[in-house]
């Protein structure tokens, strides 16, 4: 990975070897290896890193205190720890002492280059999203509507948007979450609810509720195998959905996001259907 700079902290001769050989391999430069609370200071002074790897158990002092010695020199030093323990008091004081990501022995080299990147390319990663998800998004419906209902679906007008809108009768909002955190929100009218969910469910729904579990498993569908696209696509991402939340009555309001979204209002055999979907950039997510 270009332009990382990285220091192993770790009194095991093996591990600084395993570590040094993955990030040597995939394009990181190692400029130096630390055991002790001292050599930590000292590699990191002459050094100056960008990114440090830390060891939890190490001979006289532990990985909390090694990593407050780093951001002493400099605070802008991201340190990931890499570590055969973890439970949840030693991440928490991990995240205390400002610990970008937390790593357990064994991993996977994929493992350990994608949480690398997810620190380290932060802007990349998002200019990589920005660029891809409305595409991915809009096919993914297509899909599962096709798949789900036999019907086709064809996008008649495209804008972006972070105001806030009435919506058509009901509308169903998945939280996404991960490296960026976003949402996925799908709007319709009442009458073309019942109509995809009665090809969805290939009868008449019986209540209104099966109609909102109809939408919200098929909303869900739509955003997991979205997510599942681009996190194929970049592992370092992350994408994990929360529980869909369906909403409906003659004053529902479409909530106004602090980031921009993509609006695409498709045409279905049931009826205009509106797909919302949006990522906000920043580190939202402790790994």
């Amino acid at each position: 990975m270009k332009d990382v700079r990285i220091v192993i902290v770790d009194d095991s001769a093996f591990s600084v070897a395993f570590i040094r050989n993955i990030l040597e391999s995939n394009g990181c430069e190692v400029v130096g290896s630390a055991g002790t609370l001292e050599e930590v200071k000292e590699v990191v002074t002459a050094q100056r890193p960008n990114l440090v790897t830390m060891d939890m158990t190490l001979p006289g002092t532990d990985g909390l205190e090694c990593t407050r010695a780093v951001h002493e020199i400099d605070k802008n030093i991201k340190v990931i720890v890499i570590s055969s323990m973890m439970d949840d008091e030693i991440v928490n004081e991990a995240k205390k002492n400002k610990v970008y990501a937390y790593l357990q022995k064994p991993f996977e080299s994929d493992d350990l280059m994608a949480t690398i990147h997810r620190v380290m390319a932060t802007e990349e990663l998002y200019e990589f999203l920005q660029q891809e998800y409305a595409s991915i998004f809009k096919e993914c419906l297509i899909d599962g509507l096709n798949k789900m209902t036999k019907t086709l679906l064809t996008f008649k007008d495209e804008y972006s948007t972070s105001k806030e809108c009435a919506s058509n009768g009901i509308t169903v909002i998945i939280g996404i979450s991960g490296k960026f955190s976003g949402r996925m929100l799908i709007d319709l009218s009442e009458e073309t609810a019942s109509s995809l969910a009665t090809a969805v469910f290939r009868r008449e729904p019986k209540n209104r509720d099966e109609v909102a579990a109809a939408l919200g498993e098929f909303a869900n569908i739509i955003a997991g195998n979205a997510c599942s696209i681009l996190n194929r696509k970049n592992k370092a991402l992350g994408l994990r959905l929360a529980p869909p939340s369906v909403l409906s009555g003659e004053n529902v309001t479409i909530s106004a996001c602090d980031f921009n979204t993509v609006t695409a209002i498709g045409e279905t055999t049931f009826g205009e259907l509106l797909l919302n979907v949006g990522f906000k950039g920043g580190d939202d997510e402790w790994m």
